[in-house]
């Protein structure tokens, strides 16, 4: 179970604790209607309201088992202090849990965690996001036990990541700048002398650099636009030269594919299909969860749907990935939780999509005559809140009861 690494007491393969952190796990996150939901063919029907969950919804590995071993480690070490280096995931409702049962949590900086206030004695816990190696080196030096609950979808970014970095390229990185995931992958590059990285948000930032790559950029244009998204020292000029292409594991699949193809064709007209061969690499590092949840919605939205609603925290990037994909094709709210919906008014409070802040918006379900409802949530999102908000959605047209 666990391991010592150079003066730390290291966890990453569970504490030997899941049995006895079970019942409680279940209690505080498992949902009766999403059972009956899945029992009923992912449908439920009353009067004249429709509920159409996706097949791949909350809940993925990674989370579970983040969630699982913070719990683990809580039983494991009741009187030590466990402290979390940031969020175990973006769900408001599973850090508040956490939270109560007296975990520590320790918020980042632009310059990533102050771990001064860390004793040799405490515990900390490492996200399913994972942290730096700067962040993980300093918990190394301060020999304190540390609980990895690193998502493996994420560890297999690294390992691409640290390999452009041994082989000379420059990882250019699908994600946001800011995300912890993504600021732990980019440190990867770290591991090799001359590391490089780049970060792109979208395919607005990547067709930006593939006009430089081209030949159409502005060097000090450049290099102002992306200050905060690439190492210290990024010469676009010689660093855009071998390209590897790596992503968020939450961002939106279809756009990080279209990416690579994007940079790859960049490379080939610049250069030459030669150098593009032996300068260019591209892999799809998307999670198989957030695949698999991504490919339901759009199942789901191939059938008639009169609004879709997608449940997970506001800074979930997966939950707005789904969010975004829905959009494109039905009237989409982002909501945080049940709560978001007003039975008495009608209303629904929720995150615009691509916002920054939350909204009130009014009358989302009301009117006469059969409605059918789309559900999806994100990979964060515990079963328990997805049916909370089930029961609110029927509420809102006055149905308590549902066989």
């Amino acid at each position: 179970m666990a391991s010592t690494e150079n003066g730390i007491t290291y966890f990453r393969k569970g504490l030997g604790l899941k049995a006895e952190v079970q019942e409680t796990l279940a209690s505080d996150y498992s949902g009766h209607l999403v059972d009956l939901l899945r029992a009923r063919d992912f449908t439920l029907t009353a009067d004249d309201v429709t509920v159409r969950l996706a097949r791949e919804f909350g809940f993925c590995y990674g989370v579970e088992r983040a969630v699982d071993y913070a719990y683990q480690t809580r039983r494991k070490f009741p009187d030590r202090r466990v402290i979390l280096a940031g969020e175990i995931i973006h769900n408001p409702h599973v850090n508040a849990k956490l939270k109560e049962m007296g975990v520590i949590f320790l918020e980042p900086d632009s310059a990533g965690f102050d771990f001064s206030m860390v004793q040799p004695d405490d515990v900390v816990i490492l996200p399913a996001f994972g942290v730096t190696i700067e962040d993980f080196e300093a918990l190394r030096a301060l020999g304190c036990v540390v609980v990895d609950t690193t998502c493996g979808s994420v560890l297999n970014v690294w390992k691409r990541v640290e390999s452009y970095a041994r082989d000379s390229f420059t990882a250019l990185i699908h994600g946001k700048y800011y995300h912890e995931e993504t600021r732990a992958t980019a440190s990867q590059v770290g591991k090799y002398p001359g590391g490089r990285y780049l970060v792109v948000r979208n395919m607005e930032e990547a067709r930006y650099v593939c006009d430089y790559i081209e030949g159409r950029g502005d060097r000090e244009e450049f290099l102002k636009r992306f200050a905060h998204a690439a190492n210290p020292g990024f010469d676009p000029d010689v660093d855009l030269s071998r390209v590897g292409v790596a992503n968020q594991t939450t961002m939106l699949a279809r756009e990080s594919l279209a990416i690579g193809a994007e940079v790859g064709k960049s490379m080939e007209k610049a250069y030459g299909a030669e150098h593009r061969a032996e300068h260019f690499r591209t892999f799809d590092t998307i999670c198989s969860a957030t695949q698999d949840r991504q490919d339901a919605v759009r199942e789901l939205l191939d059938e008639p749907l009169d609004v879709m609603i997608v449940i997970g925290g506001y800074n979930s990037s997966n939950t707005m990935s789904l969010a975004a994909l829905c959009a494109e094709r039905v009237t989409t709210y982002h909501i945080e939780d049940a709560h978001c919906l007003d039975v008495a008014t009608g209303g629904i409070r929720h995150l615009p999509i691509g916002g920054k802040e939350e909204v009130q918006g009014d009358s989302w379900l009301i009117g006469e005559g059969p409605v059918r409802v789309g559900l999806t949530a994100g990979a964060s999102t515990p079963n328990n809140k997805i049916g909370d908000a089930v029961a609110r959605i029927f509420a809102t047209r006055g149905i308590e009861e549902i066989e």
